[in-house]
């Protein structure tokens, strides 16, 4: 494939000409519904319903029949009315031996669907959807070969080679498929269908440099549905952002993406505003309402998540994302064996739906299940080997058992795929120290504090490490700044580890000779259960070396004042000498 450039923004794509954009989406749309290709169809009417409304005269027109066309026509049609109704046999059966590209389609398509409808209800009835069952498409071969030969005749057009690709990727044949879709891309972009298939196969965005794609505009729709996947959150909100201005701000896609977007980067109020915007604008949608689900979990908003699961009940209650979200509501209330029949019975419906299978992982694993949490997060990978969910869960797996080697690979494929989420990393900094490669751990921790430790932990972690190694100045200034970030964030200072931190300063400063500081530390000591005792004694013992004429010592200069919240008199603290973190820092 030639390498070309995919990175820039929408200054290659023309976005001038939205009327011309929406017949070529109302043309692509009919067609891809004439093939059976519904989600595509879907994906392209929606898109055009958000562009304004073309006057009778630029309707497109309908398409030219062939003579192909034309004698395949009663075939066809009763094919497709069977294929409609889901009888894929009976419709190949009635198109065998028809010569138009769209019959032709049809036909090989309503084989590969029947050949999938058998392995996934042999798969469903024999063998329950958590054993690794060896059950094939038998049909995928003998689909690969007559393709094949069409394909090196030139005989495919855009969907024939789309449908190439799919056969190619339910194969196992991955850099076949990224050639054939590439190339299904360039003979037709505007279907959805082959770019969402190939942004399904890029593992990294090296990978994305080398692709030769058209320069069509849907090329930003790609992009920005890769970079989210890819977790390049920026670059996909700018993109999204570039397409809005375009003309595509009634989007309901584009939203829902942007929703996800801000899910991926763990900023829940923006995603949960942006959902609920959302469900406004189209309140009987479905497709993403598990992500919003997630969102409502991860804030504990009960009567939220009982309100949508309700909701999505009267409007489908057999949809997989219907079924995630009872679950996340069974989950929510600790019915987590109801939570979990209710992600199986998702994956019933879909066996290859990815987030039930992470979700059902959780699930087993609050019910200590692990050895059924391991195959569900397994089966996640191979849906997508891009979920850093499934990664991060087999490495807590496998953490439970205590196995930290495999904890260690695991917890590394997750931080590979988001580099710059601190609980990848401090989940990695406690594997290490579990191995006691101390040093690596201090990395970890220090670089979740310098990515932004969500959960508030890695300074603690760090310090408490620096305890171990008998480092008292470094782990005397990860508290003081822990402390510092505890009180300017307003968080409630029941926060676990603050005791921990001014029981261990208190006791520094003690030590150090530096009364004030120590009196102001064991002073807030004594307002947290688990430290008080502690505070009073080192008060008393405080109060008896002043008697006895002990003055303050002066090695350490450096005046520092923590938060003035902290002391009622405002008593300051100096602070230990600046500590250097080069050497530890990756």
């Amino acid at each position: 494939m030639a390498a070309a450039t995919v990175g820039a923004g929408l200054a290659s794509a023309d976005f001038s000409d939205l009327r011309g954009i929406k017949k070529q989406l109302l043309d692509v749309a009919e067609r891809s519904r004439e093939r059976g290709l519904q989600h595509s169809g879907k994906w392209a009417s929606e898109l055009a319903f958000a562009l304004d409304p073309l006057p009778l005269n630029e309707l497109p027109p309908a398409p030219v029949l062939t003579e192909e066309d034309a004698s395949d026509l009663d075939a066809y049609t009763l094919a497709k009315s069977y294929f409609d109704l889901k009888e894929y046999d009976r419709a190949a059966y009635f198109l065998r031996g028809c010569k138009s590209q769209k019959a032709y389609f049809l036909y090989m398509y309503s084989r590969y669907l029947s050949g999938e409808k058998k392995k996934d209800d042999e798969t469903v009835d024999s063998l329950g959807p958590l054993e690794k069952g060896q059950v094939k498409n038998e049909v995928l071969r003998e689909l690969r070969v007559e393709l094949s030969k069409k394909h090196k005749a030139r005989e495919l057009d855009g969907f024939g080679l789309y449908l190439y690709g799919v056969v190619l990727r339910k194969l196992d044949l991955v850099k076949e498929a990224i050639d054939v879709f590439v190339e299904a891309t360039h003979v037709l972009p505007l279907h959805w269908g082959a770019w969402l298939e190939l942004c399904n196969l890029i593992t990294d965005k090296e990978m994305l440099k080398f692709l030769s794609l058209p320069d069509s505009w849907m090329k930003e729709f790609f992009l920005a549905h890769i970079y989210t996947e890819l977790q390049l959150i920026e670059e996909a909100l700018q993109k999204y952002q570039s397409l809005i201005d375009a003309g595509f701000s009634k989007s309901t896609y584009i939203i829902s993406q942007i929703a996800v977007a801000y899910h991926n980067i763990r900023d829940i109020d923006k995603a949960l505003s942006i959902f609920n915007e959302l469900r406004k604008q189209d309140p009987y949608r479905i497709e993403n309402m598990d992500t919003f689900s997630n969102l409502l979990y991860v804030r504990s908003m009960k009567p939220e998540l009982s309100y949508l699961a309700h909701n999505l009940c009267e409007i489908d209650k057999y949809r997989v994302e219907t079924c995630c979200v009872i679950g996340n509501y069974y989950s929510l209330r600790s019915q987590h064996e109801k939570a979990a029949l209710y992600f199986q019975r998702a994956l019933k419906l879909n066996p290859r739906y990815l987030g039930a299978w992470t979700l059902m992982g959780h699930e087993y694993m609050e019910m200590k299940n692990t050895s059924a949490a391991i195959q569900a997060y397994r089966h996640a990978i191979e849906v997508n080997k891009r979920d850093y969910r499934a990664w991060y869960g087999l490495g807590q797996t496998y953490e439970i058992l205590k196995m930290p080697f495999y904890c260690l690979y695991y917890y590394r494929r997750a931080h590979q795929l988001r580099p710059n989420d601190s609980r990848m990393l401090v989940a990695l900094g406690e594997c290490y120290e579990k191995l006691n490669q101390l040093i690596e751990a201090k990395k970890c921790y220090w670089r979740a504090y310098a990515v932004g430790d969500v959960e508030k932990m890695a300074l603690v972690k760090l310090a408490k490490l620096h305890e171990q190694m008998n480092e008292s100045e470094q782990a005397a200034q990860c508290y003081i700044k822990y402390i510092q970030d505890i009180y300017s964030c307003g968080e409630i200072v029941e926060h676990l580890e603050v005791s921990t931190a001014f029981r261990y300063l208190a006791q520094y400063y003690f030590k150090c000779k530096l009364w004030d500081e120590a009196s102001a530390c064991a002073q807030k000591c004594c307002a947290f259960n688990d430290t008080r005792e502690e505070g009073k004694a080192l008060l008393r013992q405080i109060l008896q070396l002043r008697n006895q004429g002990e003055t303050s010592s002066t090695e350490i200069a450096t005046p520092f004042f923590l938060p003035s919240s902290l002391s009622a008199n405002n008593t300051p603290t100096r602070r230990v000498s600046p500590l250097n973190l080069s050497n530890i820092t990756p």
